[in-house]
């Protein structure tokens, strides 16, 4: 049962066709700074770039964000053996192991590389027990 004047539900949560906010609604205060930018950036950018050069560390860093954002994320490099069957993500997640330990990539690196080695690892099982399945109910 859904309350009309909120659109929740008896245990709180909104009820079927309340959307809520629109997709790409912005706060009353935003859309006011908005305001007042618009058409500044280019100002904005060079008294940025001007504080900068003359040794205002702040501005500094934020020119230099700007111009070199930091890594969020680089490909890495290195041996990892064929996973043709389940079985073969115990040598993946010894080869990972491997790679952190020698340095060749960082243990978050290391630890985002297993989680897709296990979602591999289950994609292959569960193909295998389809196939399995498969030969039993046809056989």
């Amino acid at each position: 049962m859904t309350d009309r004047k909120s659109g929740r539900n008896a245990d709180g949560t909104f009820g079927y066709g309340n959307p809520g906010k629109p997709k790409g609604a912005r706060h009353k205060a935003t859309r006011a700074v908005l305001s007042l930018l618009d058409g500044e950036a280019e100002g904005l950018t060079r008294k940025a770039v001007e504080l900068a050069l003359d040794g205002d560390t702040t501005a500094l860093r934020l020119c230099l964000e700007r111009i070199a954002p930091a890594k969020k994320d680089a490909p890495v490099q290195f041996d990892l053996p064929p996973m043709q069957s389940a079985a073969d993500a115990a040598k993946a997640a010894g080869a990972v192991l491997d790679a952190v330990a020698l340095g060749d990539v960082t243990p978050t690196e290391g630890a985002h590389i297993m989680q897709l080695v296990e979602t591999y690892r289950r994609t292959l099982e569960t193909t295998e027990l389809e196939a399995r399945v498969a030969a039993l109910e046809g056989g």
